[in-house]
């Protein structure tokens, strides 16, 4: 009853936003503009929010056209987005919108959203941010484990009660794709879903997070979870609506 109660009282104070979800098309960037405009047009447009979704690369490598603009009004920024710099006044924009307390919710591959690759040379007119990972998601980016899939995920010790997991049961989720590395987490991360893989070549991992960054206390969820196979999961994209609304509400726990 005390579940139902907090994820009853977290649904009525969220609130309609202003979503802005940045992605790139990438071979390795688990189909993320497809499952992204299907996540929009499910389950975020039908309970009010609006949603701009920034595809990168367009015109050029490395742009995302319209950032800018569309992150001056947005109450959330949603990234799923891999090894992209973008120019000056685009990454501006988005330290712009942390440094105001506005939140960020990174989908599996934001976790090295602005990391070149090793001796990878960098444009000078663009903005790497290799220091995003572990300043602003709590947790480094330290390779992945796919020899022990599928791997199972369960509830972290502490969280059965967050209403970030109201509906959500993680024996329902099977991680079809590698399981990140990304230990260890910063000491105010709060984690909510850990990964096990099924062979003993790497401890548990924890899969889907919650903390705050900067002096304003942005609000950050990240989860790895967000291949193709796990946005086929009921319970992925019910996490992904909590993570939502839990991001948007500063009051909830």
């Amino acid at each position: 009853m005390k579940a139902f109660l907090l994820a009853l009282a977290f649904a009525v104070t969220s609130h309609a936003a202003n979503i802005v979800i940045m992605v790139v098309e990438d071979p390795n960037n688990y189909e993320a503009p497809r499952t992204m405009r299907d996540f929009a047009d499910k389950q975020l447009r039908p309970i009010g929010h609006q949603v701009t979704i920034i595809d990168g690369d367009k015109p050029q490598p490395h742009h995302f056209a319209g950032l800018v603009e569309a992150l001056k009004d947005a109450d959330l920024l949603v990234l799923f987005s891999r090894r992209r710099f973008p120019p000056k006044d685009q990454m501006a924009a988005i330290r712009a919108h942390l440094a105001a307390g506005k939140p960020l919710l990174g989908i599996r591959t934001a976790n090295h959203a602005f990391i070149p690759k090793p001796k990878e040379v960098v444009d000078p007119s663009l903005v790497p941010w290799p220091e995003f990972t572990d300043e602003v998601l709590g947790a480094p980016n330290t390779g992945y484990e796919t020899k022990g899939l599928p791997y199972t995920v369960s509830i972290a010790p502490g969280a059965e009660n967050s209403p970030l997991l109201a509906g959500v049961n993680a024996a329902n989720i099977l991680g079809a794709q590698s399981l990140y590395k990304v230990l260890p987490l910063a000491a105010d991360v709060t984690p909510l879903l850990i990964g096990t893989a099924k062979t003993d070549t790497s401890p548990p991992m924890p899969v889907a997070w919650t903390r705050t960054y900067g002096a304003k206390k942005a609000r950050i969820f990240y989860t790895s979870l967000g291949a193709p196979e796990d946005m086929q999961i009921a319970d992925v994209r019910t996490l992904l609506v909590n993570a939502v609304k839990w991001t948007l509400n500063p009051e909830a726990r």
